[in-house]
């Protein structure tokens, strides 16, 4: 006979989190926020294509960002420039945001008279992805010299997010061995749901495609 207790403690902290994160979505549902979580590694262009993406959305959308590091302040000032409400959110050493971090952040935010808000998650390919934070959607940054390998090796940030933002797409002369098809085929493979835009933060290309995706999601998260 067994003298200890084995306990599960991660599949607990899941479970929690999941129902937690059901609630958000619930009340930010009622309240009409549409809450967007991107996510990308370190390096991958997330607050520049935000500010590209806020410049073109920002006439017809109220919209707020919260950036989520493990300290400094830097991203919530570069949004903050842009003229929308931006909160930084510091992790004290986690790698993710879940759920409760998540509402605690929009509870001191304000979210009744947004009609987006952008989680900026903390830079990392895999802790985001195992944490439902109660996003309506979620989308990742691939960026064309992190390499096209990158479904392989970090299946499961593919898996979970809606659309797939794979951007400097103005470098792939530089780094002419990225393999458009295979990553889009790897893509498919892990999550044949996922949109998936070639972009370029810097140059705008490809951002009526994904300008166009945002704008149908709210429209029909609204309806």
């Amino acid at each position: 006979m067994k003298e200890y207790k084995i306990i599960e403690v991660k599949r607990s902290v899941f479970a929690d989190n999941d129902a937690d994160a059901a609630r958000l979505r619930e009340e930010l549902k009622e309240e009409g926020t549409f809450l967007l979580n991107l996510m990308s590694s370190p390096g991958a262009g997330k607050t520049t294509l935000l500010k590209r993406t806020i410049a073109l959305l920002k006439d017809e959308l109220n919209i707020g960002v919260m950036e989520a590091d493990i300290d400094s302040e830097v991203d919530a000032q570069a949004i903050a420039a842009e003229g929308v409400r931006a909160i930084q959110i510091h992790t004290g050493g986690m790698c993710h945001l879940d759920a409760d971090m998540t509402r605690q952040g929009l509870k001191e935010f304000g979210t009744q008279d947004l009609d987006l808000v952008v989680l900026e998650n903390v830079g990392n390919l895999v802790c985001p992805a195992e944490f439902d934070t109660g996003s309506t959607k979620n989308a990742m940054i691939l960026s064309v010299p992190e390499g096209d390998d990158k479904p392989l090796k970090y299946p499961l940030m593919f898996t979970v997010c809606d659309v797939v933002l794979i951007n400097k797409c103005d470098t792939l002369g530089v780094f002419d061995d990225f393999d458009k098809d295979a990553v889009k085929e790897r893509i498919r493979k892990l999550n044949p749901n996922a949109e998936v835009f070639y972009v370029s933060a810097k140059t705008g290309e490809g951002f009526d495609g994904w300008i166009e995706w945002l704008r149908g999601q709210i429209q029909a998260y609204r309806q």
